[in-house]
C-alpha cells in the first residue's frame, strides 16, 4: 500500500512539474500570442493552439480564460481590457471559456467576415500554387462552408474542380468519394506532369546527333 501511495505521489508531482513546464514555455511561444490581426484565420489559428495546449497540460476550466487572455497583446488586449471593465466589472463577474469564445469571436471572426470567407472557399482555385498548398489553403477555408464539407463526396469534388485545368481535367472522371483520395490522385499527377517536363527540357537541350 504504501509503495502505491509513494507511487501515486510520484506520478501527480512528475504531473505537476510537466504542467508548470509547459505553462512557462507557452508564456515564453511568441506562437501563442494574439495580436488581434485582421486576417481570420490567424484567429483561428490561435484558438486551435490555446485549445490544444490546454489539452496538452490538462489545463481547468476555471484557469483557460486566465491563461487564454494572458496571451492577448495589442488591440486583442484593448479589447479585453476594455471588456472587463464594462461587462464583468474589473473581473469582478466570472467569465466562463464557453462565453469568452463566443466573444473572441464575435470580435475577431465576426459573421459577415465568416459569410466572405464562405465565398472565398467557393471561388478558390488551384492556381498557381502546388497542390499541397493548395489543399492546405481549401482545408482552412471549408470550416466556413459546413454545408459542403459536410458530404466528403461534395468536399472531395469541390476540390477537384477548383485544380488548374490540366490536373482537373485527368481527375474529374474518376470521381473520387473522398478528399484524401482526391489529393493523393491529384499530387501523383502533379508528381508526373513535372518529371515529364522536366525530362522534356533536358531532351531540348541535348545537341542534335550528327548525320
Amino acid at each position: 500500500m504504501q509503495g502505491l501511495v509513494q507511487a501515486m505521489q510520484t506520478h501527480a508531482h512528475t504531473q505537476a512539474t510537466l504542467q508548470a513546464q509547459l505553462e512557462a514555455q507557452v508564456q515564453e511561444d511568441v506562437a501563442t500570442l494574439f495580436k488581434g490581426e485582421s486576417d481570420p484565420l490567424l484567429a483561428e489559428s490561435w484558438m486551435r493552439e490555446i485549445e490544444k495546449i490546454f489539452r496538452a497540460i490538462r489545463c481547468t476550466e476555471d484557469d483557460k480564460v486566465t491563461l487564454a487572455t494572458y496571451m492577448l497583446q495589442e488591440r486583442a488586449d484593448v479589447w479585453w481590457s476594455s471588456l472587463l471593465r464594462t461587462r464583468f466589472e474589473d473581473g469582478a463577474v466570472e467569465v466562463g471559456w464557453d462565453e469568452f469564445v463566443r466573444l473572441f469571436r464575435a470580435k475577431f471572426v465576426p459573421e459577415h467576415i465568416q459569410d466572405k470567407m464562405e465565398q472565398e472557399f467557393l471561388s478558390s482555385t488551384h492556381g498557381s500554387m502546388t497542390v499541397l498548398e493548395y489543399e492546405a489553403r481549401f482545408f482552412e477555408l471549408s470550416k466556413y462552408a459546413p454545408h459542403i464539407v459536410a458530404d466528403e463526396h461534395k468536399k472531395a469534388k469541390k476540390f477537384v474542380m477548383g485544380l488548374r485545368p490540366s490536373l482537373r481535367t485527368r481527375l474529374v472522371a474518376f470521381n473520387h468519394r473522398t478528399l484524401e483520395q482526391a489529393l493523393s490522385a491529384a499530387c501523383r499527377q502533379e508528381g508526373e506532369m513535372e518529371q515529364y517536363l522536366e525530362e522534356k527540357k533536358v531532351s531540348q537541350k541535348r545537341p542534335a546527333a550528327p548525320f
